[in-house]
């Protein structure tokens, strides 16, 4: 493990390390620390000697510093015994026991939304759509959500919807270590490049991507931090450091509350327009990376607010060798705002996976954007992201998501509740409604859906195709 690295948490997630000594204490601190303890250890006895039904001491001891953190109402803070901690350091470096599927859960269905290349997953057979319909026998809606984990080797056995046609595939489960960065170019000299944790090595793979996005021609870039839920703060430092030459990146405070500027002086401008996509998700060292680029002009925002956890944890050794991981230090933007329990706001707001991610690549320079599949699957130009498109089919008419349509045509989008009805403006600002009444529109499970004859009357740019044989949607706009 890297030395002196930080890393900033999500509820149990991310932490910052560093060592911190024991202050030396006054004589008179001393004998108060002394008179506490004999305290405790006093209450302690007679729990052991008196309680009726018994007490473990390790038990004891675990409960009073779990007692003792849980004061500090800090749902970061928390106390690690070593296993604990050695699952927590796999976790934050994206480490985990399984078959290697992203899955989404909707109100009706869990499917698989993306296969890790190389997983056993994959190598299985399954493949990203798979409507997962039981998993070892049980019907998912009777599972607890963690029955696909387990110990290196083992077996799980899926029963899976595809095309209409059920299908058992038996999957080992196995130790992954994901990649936390990846990057592709999309249509003219777009670079998309994921990052999904602040990883002990994300820099490093970060500068990679890079280089080869710069050999590729990249000529903008759309950096997804969407469901990055942080990692090690010096690796968003890194990162930060490819982007700009020099200037703030945030603002440190301790318990003195100071503010402590840490500056950037070596880095490199990245050159390029940067688009940034956010969601509830994006929190910790995700926040300080979008706060840094968007606080020095080098980056435009898209998506929804963030998460909110402008505080870092240390983790500090115990004696015993268990691990306290601990609140230390707040931060602030730039231009120094705490954003902590409020989130940043996008500089352009935009709900839905699909939806967001066709903005950005907009903005990005993509003119021509095709996208296609079906209520589970997307591709853009040709390319696979998660998302869907939100097909529906109710008899001849042929439904896709609202959110999707305005995207590509570039508009805004909004509900009236009154007249139940979905409207979009267009750029020029024009606003055109579609009616669940009329049935131009429909609403299920929370979203809204257009026919698309309908859309195409009010929006002649845009094009679509339904294979019907396939069940898959092509959207266009000219």
């Amino acid at each position: 493990m890297k030395s002196g690295k930080v890393m900033t948490a999500l509820l149990s997630g991310c932490l910052a390390l560093t060592l911190v000594l024991a202050p030396v204490a006054s004589a008179a601190e001393s004998a108060k620390a002394a008179s506490n303890e004999d305290l405790i250890n006093e209450v302690m006895q007679y729990l052991e000697n008196y309680n009726l039904s018994g007490v473990d001491k390790d038990t004891l001891i675990r409960g009073a510093i779990d007692g003792m953190v849980n004061t500090l109402d800090d749902p970061y803070s928390q106390y690690f015994d070593a296993n604990e901690a050695a699952d927590f350091s796999h976790q934050v470096d994206l480490e985990f026991v399984g078959i290697g599927v992203r899955l989404q859960y909707t109100a009706t269905e869990l499917y698989i939304e993306e296969v890790i290349a190389g997983s056993p997953a994959e190598k299985a057979g399954l493949k990203r759509g798979d409507v997962i319909l039981k998993v070892d026998g049980v019907p998912v809606e009777e599972t607890e959500g963690d029955e696909l984990s387990g110990a290196p080797g083992t077996k799980v056995t899926l029963l899976v919807l595809r095309d209409g046609v059920s299908k058992s595939i038996r999957v080992t489960r196995e130790e992954i270590a994901s990649t936390a960065v990846t990057g592709q170019i999309i249509g003219p000299k777009i670079a998309y490049v994921s990052l999904s944790g602040f990883t002990q090595t994300a820099d490093e793979e970060f500068a990679q991507v890079l280089k080869k996005m710069r050999t590729a021609g990249m000529k903008s870039m759309v950096l997804d931090l969407r469901d990055n839920v942080g990692g090690y703060m010096d690796s968003a430092y890194n990162i930060a450091s490819m982007f700009m030459d020099k200037g703030i990146m945030m603002y440190t405070s301790d318990q003195s509350g100071k503010l402590t500027p840490v500056t950037i002086t070596n880095g490199s401008k990245i050159g390029v327009p940067v688009v940034i996509l956010t969601n509830a998700y994006t929190a910790s060292a995700s926040e300080a990376l979008t706060g840094a680029l968007r606080d020095n002009k080098i980056a435009t925002v898209v998506g929804t607010r963030s998460f909110g956890k402008a505080r870092i944890q240390s983790l500090l050794p115990m004696s015993n060798g268990d691990m306290l991981k601990l609140t230390t230090q707040k931060y602030l933007t730039p231009t120094k705002e705490d954003f902590n329990h409020i989130g940043l706001t996008p500089t352009i707001e935009v709900q839905g996976k699909t939806a967001q991610l066709i903005t950005a690549l907009k903005i990005a320079g993509l003119s021509t954007v095709e996208a296609s599949g079906d209520n589970h699957i997307l591709d853009i130009n040709g390319v696979p992201f998660a998302g869907n498109v939100g097909l529906i089919k109710q008899g001849n008419t042929i439904y896709a998501s609202a959110r999707v349509l305005s995207a590509l045509v570039e508009g805004e989008i909004a509900w009236d509740a009154k007249n139940k009805k979905v409207v979009v403006t267009n750029v020029a600002g024009v606003s055109s409604g579609f009616s669940i009444a009329t049935k131009a529109a429909l609403s299920k499970d929370g979203e809204t859906y257009i026919d698309l004859n309908a859309f195409k009357q009010k929006f002649p740019t845009l094009a679509w195709t339904y294979n019907a044989t396939q069940n898959k949607l092509k959207l266009s706009v000219k």
